[in-house]
């Protein structure tokens, strides 16, 4: 059951990832790898916020891997921010790699712990709805 949740999380995480890195890049332009950089982002956030609910909430192994395994294992790309960073090194774009390399990482960093605050304003929000 496990891995079959793993493989749908994987197949959602992946068409998800392109439909919104096609968007980003029709937005954004083509001059910076913003399809990669905006589903980093958003991955670091779901991640961090889910991880928050996953801390207080009972949830079903099945649906954890679903979500952070499947979906989100699928969803960013890390490999793929590594290769545009080379490649924008290799093309002698440095202040580009530069801003791709570190702008990720404390981005990155960035919206995991905003993921973390928005999930626990979230279970206040929810407890406080419950207490009523």
């Amino acid at each position: 059951m496990k891995v079959l949740a793993i493989a749908l999380g994987g197949a959602l995480g992946a068409v998800s990832r392109y439909g919104t890195g096609s968007l980003a890049v029709r937005i954004g332009g083509q001059f910076f790898p913003w399809g990669t950089f905006f589903v980093n982002m958003a991955g670091a956030f779901l991640i961090g916020f889910l991880s928050s609910f996953f801390e207080r909430f009972l949830v079903p192994p099945a649906l954890r891997s679903f979500l952070l395994v499947g979906f989100l294992g699928s969803y960013t790309t890390f490999s793929t921010y590594m290769l545009e960073s080379v490649r924008l090194l290799q093309d002698r774009e440095y202040v580009t790699a530069l801003f791709n390399l570190l702008g990720g990482m404390f981005l990155g960093m960035l919206f995991v712990l905003a993921g973390l605050y928005v999930g626990r304003l979230c279970i206040l929000w929810i407890y406080q709805g419950v207490q009523r």
